[in-house]
């Protein structure tokens, strides 16, 4: 008997009730719906016409929310083998030709990223949703987080907002960019950051 897929719905913009599969949860958490939606009633129509990279692809749910209501392009990082072929079928299902996949280390693959956007002198919005710190092999995942932060350069950067363990802090400031905003969902929190 097989197990029967895990889904969750785009909730608002052209693709609104869109189904769209998750992973495996061992392997990876989606972004609530809850927490997409206050994160979306944030920005607002800021995505519009911008890009978003979301680190950490997982099924692809912030990204692609991104692309539904709006966003001109959106780049997705993730390493898992299994959650990288759902993060695929999930990107065909909506709009392949806004999608980039990129099936490698997150920490890795934003600077070339990052790199491809100075080239054409375009800035983007970044979604950091790294693995809870509680999963073995990722106990200092929140330490290289804060210092890819501090290593980005402010010029590419709409805004940088981080899912993570309400439990951790995450510092006012981090290199060219501090925490504007702060908002809480039971064990899963967001915090902005923009340049300043």
């Amino acid at each position: 008997m097989g197990s029967k897929t895990l889904t969750t719905r785009i909730i608002g913009g052209k693709y609104r009730g869109k189904k769209i599969r998750l992973p495996s949860k061992t392997t990876t958490r989606s972004s609530k719906a809850r927490l997409r939606e206050s994160l979306f009633n944030t920005l607002q129509f800021e995505v519009v016409g911008k890009n978003f990279v979301e680190m950490f692809g997982g099924s692809g749910s912030v990204g692609l929310e991104a692309i539904s209501r709006g966003a001109k392009h959106a780049w997705f990082i993730e390493m898992d083998s299994d959650s990288f072929e759902i993060l695929r079928r999930n990107c065909a299902d909506i709009d392949a030709s806004k999608c980039d996949l990129l099936h490698a280390d997150a920490f890795d693959a934003l600077f070339r990223i990052l790199r491809e956007l100075k080239d054409r002198n375009e800035k983007t919005f970044l979604y950091i949703d790294p693995p809870f710190s509680v999963r073995e092999g990722y106990e200092d995942i929140y330490e290289k987080v804060i210092d890819t932060i501090a290593r980005i350069d402010p010029e590419r950067m709409e805004m940088i907002v981080v899912e993570h363990m309400t439990a951790f802090d995450f510092p006012e400031r981090i290199g060219a960019f501090e925490k504007t905003k702060y908002r809480k969902f039971g064990k899963s929190a967001l915090s902005y950051y923009t340049a300043k």
